[in-house]
Formats: C-alpha cells, sequence, structure tokens
C-alpha cells in the first residue's frame, strides 16, 4: 500500500527529515507537534497550557489536511517536560478530543525540542 505525504502552511513546516503526517493504509499518523507558531515560526510564550493549545491547533490544521479530524483520532502520545504540568494540559487537551476519547499514553521526559513543556502526536482514521 502506498503512503501519502500530508503538508499544509497552517502548521509548522519539517525542520528536519520528516513530514507533518503520513496517510497510509486507512491511518494518518502525525509527527510530534510542538508550540511552534506557523506564521512566525516561534515557540509560543506562556505556561504549558498556552503551548498545548499551539500544539491542538497545529494538529488540527494537519488532520484537516489530511481530510480527517479530531473526532476520527484513535490514539495520542503526550510528552510532558514535567508531570506536575498533567491537569493543565490535559485540560485544554479535554476541549479538543471528545468522548468517545482516544487511547493515550501521557510520559515525562528529560527534554522537547527547543526547550517546550509538551509534545503531542496522534493516530486518526483517514
Amino acid at each position: 500500500m502506498a503512503k501519502e505525504v500530508v503538508a499544509t502552511k497552517q502548521a509548522p513546516a519539517a525542520i528536519g527529515p520528516y513530514s507533518q503526517a503520513i496517510k497510509a493504509n486507512g491511518f494518518v499518523f502525525t509527527a510530534g507537534q510542538i508550540a511552534l507558531d506557523p506564521a512566525s515560526g516561534n515557540i509560543v510564550e506562556g505556561d504549558v497550557r498556552q503551548q498545548t493549545e499551539r500544539v491542538c491547533q497545529n494538529l488540527k490544521a494537519i488532520l484537516e489536511a489530511a481530510g480527517t479530524s479530531f473526532d476520527k483520532v484513535v490514539k495520542t502520545t503526550v510528552f510532558l517536560k514535567n508531570m506536575s504540568d498533567f491537569a493543565a494540559m490535559n485540560e485544554v487537551y479535554g476541549k479538543y478530543f471528545t468522548q468517545p476519547a482516544p487511547a493515550r499514553s501521557t510520559v515525562e521526559v528529560a527534554a522537547l525540542p527547543k526547550n517546550v513543556f509538551v509534545e503531542i502526536d496522534v493516530v486518526a482514521l483517514a
């Protein structure tokens, strides 16, 4: 089965040898999104709430470019710089991922690109 690259200017361009998303075999697999503003290329200032909001906006743009949406997401992975930010991240996350919520893994990591607080990737039905 062929794979199709998904790209949109409404989300940050890939800054390495990867794609914003790949559509394959009935699924869309996004790259991890951080709080980069696609217009300026800068990290969104603020706390984990503001960064999670930007991450979700980036994911929404990529999903729409792939012809799908948050309600078709089946799995997410959330990477947090500090697990004490879980409740704040979850508050914003819950506005985007409604019931039935996708399966999710959330892990604390030692560091994230550009020293952000949160990174999220998703798998959705195409």
